[in-house]
């Protein structure tokens, strides 16, 4: 979504007893997320921090450096780019070297495949490793040496990937930049090389991206933002550099994918075509959103020429993450699959998650696979026996990642509004159902709110993806045909209702 005035703090309480904080502890317990991590795994942590397996080679004079938010201590990711002969780029990425600490079968391992991913809540996160690791140790934290899987990967002028080597590594980050920061200095000019060569190559490889029917969705965020001892949200939509990091991310995953494959063993994150009806459903949308879509313009080039600063193309793009349903991953161990089961319609390539072991278990698996494939030699065993169950790990993970992340949106949100309660505010209709257009979502354009809102007379349903294929419906209310359709894609003056952390989420009613 899009912030389309200026940002105003609204402050909740980040005391210990505070009613947000109190809601956030008991949505961790019922979902079981766990607390801390167990003595052994923390002994056996701190013992391998000590003495880690490292490799022999080592490039520790190239001057890397990584990019994350501001304040992050997990770093996967470093990077080095340089200009290589014939007008083509070396890009160097280093990810870290999650095996060299966690030995298969072990009390940590053991603890990962627990826990699949890491979860961030606001007031806290529940790593996928222990902290002496994943923000210390293994983390790829600057001046710090570290053991990573190296990759480099040659292109040529157009941004084609010519040769790919990855080995183990001990490499040295020498600055933590964040997306602002390097935005700034890239447009400002002051970017040294190795930094300034992100747009370079960024920008053509978003044009490759473009030429296979690629797809990069530049959704504006809602972020929940720590500050002053509360918390607020605010809307964040992605910078340019945002995209181009995100390019070398995927160069990697898709030169990953190619090495599995020709090796016969491997772990893919797959994506099936979108469905037709999910294709008419964003047609609607697009209409009702005055979002100009052209007969015959393919979906991927319609998604690139729209603004995100724009709220109406805002909306269409949060709706256009309907799409991404259904992502998976995929293994194999001896045959691999046709394309049609191996690609991922987003990339619309082959292509796999290998770039963030420290925060994602099945990233580790890859890795592993990519060694051995460039190697020539066969996968490790523990890889093999751990590959038909990631799949599965995987999913339930991500399903509970994405649930409790919007869950820790909602309390925010009502913990922000529950003392304005009967306050009426401006909005932006961003979903309405279609079989009761009484009922939708609702964009505040300040503060940076997403709510359900509902016309009197509407049953009171949970909100969601109204009228999305696959949308939940229930009987309307006694005198909901009575209420005025919500204006999908306009203006909108809201009551707001209900607010209260823990209870009910933010709620609003259309003002006459």
């Amino acid at each position: 979504m899009v912030r389309c005035v200026p940002h105003r703090f609204l402050h909740a309480d980040d005391a210990e007893d505070a009613p947000l904080r109190t809601a956030l502890r008991r949505l961790r317990a019922a979902e079981d997320v766990p607390a801390a991590f167990p003595p052994e795994v923390l002994a056996e942590a701190e013992r391998a921090a000590k003495a880690p397996r490292l490799p022999v080679r080592d490039v520790t004079d190239i001057p890397f450096y990584t990019v994350d938010p501001p304040g992050s201590r997990d770093l996967d990711q470093a990077v080095h780019l340089a200009r290589r002969g014939g007008g083509g780029f070396r890009v160097r990425y280093a990810v870290a070297d999650v095996a060299a600490f966690v030995s298969p079968g072990g009390a940590v391992d053991a603890e990962a495949h627990r826990r699949v991913t890491t979860l961030y809540f606001p007031d806290t996160r529940v790593p996928l490793h222990p902290e002496r690791l994943s923000e210390g140790a293994a983390s790829l934290l600057p001046d710090q040496t570290a053991p990573a899987l190296l990759w480099e990967l040659d292109l040529d002028s157009g941004g084609q990937l010519a040769e790919v080597r990855v080995a183990r590594a001990l490499v040295r980050s020498r600055a933590r930049l964040d997306y602002v920061g390097v935005q700034q200095a890239i447009d400002e000019g002051t970017a040294e090389e190795p930094v300034a060569l992100l747009r370079d190559v960024g920008l053509l490889r978003e044009e490759l991206e473009r030429e296979r029917g690629g797809i990069s969705l530049g959704v504006p965020e809602q972020e929940v933002v720590q500050r002053y001892g509360g918390y607020t949200l605010e809307y964040r939509a992605p910078l340019p550099a945002d995209g181009w990091n995100a390019q070398l991310s995927l160069l990697t995953g898709m030169a990953a994918a190619d090495l599995m494959l020709a090796s016969g063993t491997g772990i893919l994150r797959t994506l099936p075509p979108a469905r037709r009806d999910a294709l008419t459903y964003l047609h609607r949308v697009a209409r009702a959103l005055d979002v100009d879509w052209p007969e015959g313009l393919d979906y991927p080039e319609l998604v690139r020429s729209l603004n995100p600063q724009m709220a109406n193309h805002a909306a269409f793009l949060q709706q256009c993450t309907t799409l991404l349903r259904g992502a998976g991953y995929t293994v194999f161990d001896g045959r691999p699959p046709g394309r049609r089961d191996a690609v991922h319609a987003a990339v619309s390539e082959e292509y796999a998650h290998c770039t963030a072991p420290l925060r994602r278990l099945a990233d580790r698996y890859a890795g592993e696979l990519c060694l051995a494939a460039v190697a020539g030699e066969p996968a490790p065993e523990w890889v093999r026996a751990a590959l038909d169950g990631l799949p599965g790990l995987m999913a339930e993970g991500a399903r509970r990642a994405a649930r409790l992340e919007r869950e820790c949106v909602d309390l925010v949100e009502a913990a922000l509004m529950s003392g304005r309660v009967g306050e009426i505010f401006d909005g932006h209709v961003v979903e309405v159902d279609e079989r009761r257009p009484t009922r939708g979502t609702v964009q505040l354009y300040e503060p940076a709110v997403i709510g359900h809102v509902e016309a009197a007379g509407g049953a009171a349903g949970a909100g969601g993806a109204a009228g999305a294929p696959g949308a939940v419906d229930s009987p309307p209310g006694p005198d909901a045909a009575d209420a005025e359709p919500l204006p999908l894609g306009h203006r909108l003056r809201v009551r707001l209702t209900a607010a209260e952390p823990g209870e009910s989420p933010v709620r609003f009613t259309p003002e006459p």
